[in-house]
């Protein structure tokens, strides 16, 4: 597939760090729901430099959504991203990625890691076939929370959020380690899908593993 320019249709801020945009879908793009794209922005000196997007939107949409944390010391994409307007051009290329659904199971994030379920997750609602499915979301703090509302809807007393470094009433404030898995989860008969910074997703792996979980049940975002 060769690079596609599109327009942003509309652009919001989910978090004081994280975007929102909606852009335009090309005629015949297909993903799968858990891929994204390398992303540019259409303009000079910007083209080259790509940034990899999960699409957070639904496949049979008639647009594309990607949900983006701004860096914004990095003097890179996503800063220059956080500037872009309704009409701007980015470009997007094939989808990729290996991290898809597998069957009913424990969904664990950490930070933005959580954007590769989102589409996921929606899908399974529209399928109806989001019983047996679990999320549990670790942020730093009460502010980086993502789509909050949507996943208590979606997925009621199966949602767990858990912070880092903020006593928040109503929340969890700890980290995941074995002994949160075993209240939280109980089952380990199930597949477990693990996104996040490198040591968390080695670290999940690790306890899993220890947990008896076997390796074919776990599905990590490379």
């Amino acid at each position: 597939m060769q690079d596609v320019a599109v327009k942003i249709i509309s652009t919001a801020y989910l978090t004081h760090n994280v975007k929102q945009f909606i852009v335009e879908k090309p005629d015949g793009y297909v993903f799968t729901p858990g891929q994204g794209t390398d992303v540019s922005i259409d303009k000079d000196g910007w083209r080259d430099k790509k940034s990899s997007f999960t699409f957070t939107s639904l496949n049979a949409s008639s647009t594309l959504e990607f949900i983006v944390k701004i860096y914004r010391n990095h003097h890179g994409v996503t800063e220059q991203l956080e500037k872009l307007q309704n009409g701007d051009g980015l470009i997007v290329r094939e989808p990729w990625g290996a991290l898809t659904y597998e069957g009913p199971g424990v969904f664990i994030s950490g930070g933005n890691g959580i954007t590769p379920f989102i589409a996921i997750l929606r899908q399974l609602e529209a399928d109806r076939k989001l019983v047996g499915n679990m999320l549990i979301a670790s942020y730093r703090t009460s502010d980086d929370v993502l789509l909050d509302d949507e996943f208590k809807t979606m997925l009621e007393t199966e949602y767990f959020k858990v912070f880092t470094r903020e006593n928040v009433v109503g929340f969890l404030d700890a980290r995941i380690d074995e002994d949160f898995l075993v209240k939280t989860v109980k089952d380990f008969n199930r597949k477990f899908y693990i996104c996040g910074p490198g040591e968390f997703t080695e670290d999940l792996q690790r306890m899993l593993t220890n947990l008896g979980v076997k390796s074919e049940a776990l599905v990590v975002e490379d």
